[in-house]
């Protein structure tokens, strides 16, 4: 499969097999064709039990915790560029006239609140 690929390492994944429920008959009743893989250090886990075979049951298992650690990975690349996105521009210079526009605004705000509580003379 594609796990080369993505640095998927077989030690990485720890597989069981579990009796299956549900339909079938007793074949599924019996044997322990269901199959629970889980991805260590992403912590990822996947149960299958499509088919009546282990064996086909243990392909499926592994292509669909393929595709979860795929997308996982993708979604953390996607978050860690969007928070060096965010300390770009947090650091990047404003445009003149915005911080004209700014300025302006804190002094409007500054004269409403010197009016806002009259002196009281005590004499």
């Amino acid at each position: 499969m594609r796990l080369e690929g993505f640095k998927i390492h077989e030690k990485d994944i720890s597989e069981k097999f579990i009796k299956a429920k549900g339909p079938g008959g007793q074949h599924t009743n019996k044997t322990s064709s269901c199959v629970y893989l889980r991805h260590i250090p992403t912590g990822i886990e996947v149960k299958c039990q499509k088919e009546r075979s282990q064996m086909l049951n243990r392909y499926i298992a592994r292509k669909i915790l393929i595709e979860k650690i795929i997308a996982y990975k993708s979604a953390e690349l996607l978050k860690k560029k969007s928070a060096e996105e965010k300390i770009k521009r947090r650091f990047r210079r404003r445009p003149k006239r915005i911080k004209i526009k700014i300025l302006e605004n804190k002094r409007r705000h500054a004269e409403k609140k010197r009016f806002r509580f009259k002196k009281i003379n005590l004499e």
